[in-house]
């Protein structure tokens, strides 16, 4: 069984017509979706391969919805109730590219994993939005290093360069160093700000995660990866008709590459499998499949 642990919030997504006017209004249509990397690909792995979701929501009815729109696609839910649930604010420009305004509330109040709650998991998946902030940092790593323990296999998604910069790119690289993912997720810009693979190669700090596969993203080039002791090798995405809105994703890609690496292990297939299940959520508001 597949773990993701992290947040589950309320994406606020917004759809601006054109460039934001400043002091007055600006043309937009508004959806409220359930947000959250982790809950993200939970859902999106859903139907693919058992799966579920460790974290905390608010002890209050939009916390009882978002618990309850997730397990409706087959997620085990496991959340603690504490605090308010979290909203994140999410413009979209013409081009589909976000600019998000985070608000995490409970997500970061996740102080302790139970023993139940791991039971049964083969894999664990952690956005690296869940290290920035306590105490679900503590309990993320806790986690992390349990399964581990255990012989299972792990997962980091470096989630965002902002996030990066604000926990400090020394201070994750060598919390990514001491945990040994078995895979990394990134995109072309958060890969280049850790020094893992740029302009064609690995980079300077690749040495530091010897062990794990780090998988770049690339929008619509080609996704590398770069796997220990193989030499690295890329694979083409198929291509789109519409991108509206690149909110959800990169939680696509990783819930489609884990379902199909947990099954077999071939990392090609598993990158195509991500790219199939990415291009359903880009004509989509936030990480939803819905029609608009």
């Amino acid at each position: 069984m597949l773990g993701v642990l992290g947040d589950l919030v309320e994406d606020v997504v917004v759809w601006v017509d054109g460039p934001l006017r400043h002091g007055t209004d600006t043309s937009a249509r508004v959806f409220r979706r359930r947000g959250g990397s982790a809950a993200n690909v939970a859902a999106f792995a859903a139907g693919r391969c058992p799966v579920r979701f460790l974290g905390c929501v608010g002890d209050d009815p939009a916390g009882d919805g978002l618990v309850a729109e997730l397990a409706g696609h087959g997620v085990d839910v496991r959340a603690t109730r504490a605090g308010r649930t979290g909203s994140i604010v999410v413009l979209i420009d013409r081009s589909g590219e976000r600019t998000m305004l985070p608000d995490r509330g409970a997500a970061t109040l996740l102080d302790t994993v139970p023993d139940a709650w791991l039971d049964g998991l083969t894999h664990l998946h952690v956005p690296a939005y869940s290290f920035d902030g306590e105490p679900v940092g503590t309990a993320a790593v806790d986690a992390l290093r349990r399964v581990s323990r255990a012989g299972g296999t792990t997962s980091l998604d470096a989630s965002s360069t902002g996030m990066l910069a604000a926990f400090g790119r020394e201070r994750f690289l060598a919390l990514a160093a001491e945990l040994a993912p078995t895979l990394l997720f990134a995109n072309r810009e958060e890969s280049a700000f850790l020094g893992l693979w740029a302009d064609g190669r690995p980079g300077p700090e690749r040495a530091r995660l010897a062990g794990t596969t780090v998988v770049t993203k690339s929008g619509a080039e080609p996704t590398v990866v770069d796997a220990p002791g193989v030499a690295p090798f890329a694979v083409a995405v198929p291509p789109v008709r519409e991108v509206r809105d690149l909110t959800g994703a990169g939680d696509a890609f990783a819930a489609g590459f884990l379902a199909a690496h947990l099954a077999d292990g071939d990392l090609r297939a598993a990158a195509a499998q991500g790219h199939a299940c990415a291009a359903k959520v880009l004509a989509s508001p936030g990480a939803s499949c819905a029609e608009a």
